[in-house]
């Protein structure tokens, strides 16, 4: 097996046990197994060809049939391994979505295994609802957002949701997710 496809193994194994088993985002079950998740590793080692990379899958993505490709993750495990680095490049990865005149078309969520919100502690447990095993461009389709809210009304509850469920497990819990 290819390193890229140990860490496509590695995504979806994570994708299926936090973000769908414990329905952290009770949208992606549905994309899952329909297959219309497309994951897509970066060997990008500088941001520069990070951005190149992005920029193709947005291409791809916005000429892709909805009904085939819902949404990208571009994982990138050799380049922003820093949190704090990855951080920052989310307002350059904004930008590329205004250059290309995918703003409000797109947008991107992030996931990073040091995810740490502004304001908490870097071991709280709240942080893993958005730790993910790489670095992770979550790249979406506005449209389809609308419609999963539109399905689901109570959607700003979901990050409260997400940290009670968390925070319920505990680290041990979490640990054993993953046993």
């Amino acid at each position: 097996m290819s390193s890229d496809e140990q860490i496509i193994l590695d995504t979806e194994r994570w994708l299926e046990k936090a973000v769908i088993g414990l329905n952290l985002c009770p949208f992606a079950k549905a994309v899952h197994v329909k297959k219309q998740v497309r994951y897509r590793v970066s060997d990008a080692r500088n941001i520069d060809v990070l951005i190149e990379h992005l920029i193709k899958e947005l291409e791809l993505l916005s000429d892709a049939d909805p009904g085939k490709i819902e949404m990208t993750l571009l994982i990138h495990p050799h380049v922003l391994g820093d949190f704090l680095a990855y951080n920052d490049f989310l307002e350059i990865a904004d930008s590329v979505l205004e250059e290309l005149n995918l703003n409000g078309i797109f947008q991107i969520a992030s996931f990073h295994p040091q995810y740490q919100f502004e304001g908490s502690k870097p071991d709280d447990i709240d942080n893993y609802t958005n730790r993910s095993p790489y670095p992770t461009l979550h790249l979406l389709r506005e449209d389809s957002i609308d419609k999963a809210v539109e399905a689901f009304p109570d959607a700003d509850v979901i990050v409260d949701r997400n940290i009670a469920t968390l925070r319920s497990m505990g680290h041990a819990g979490w640990k054993k997710l993953w046993e």
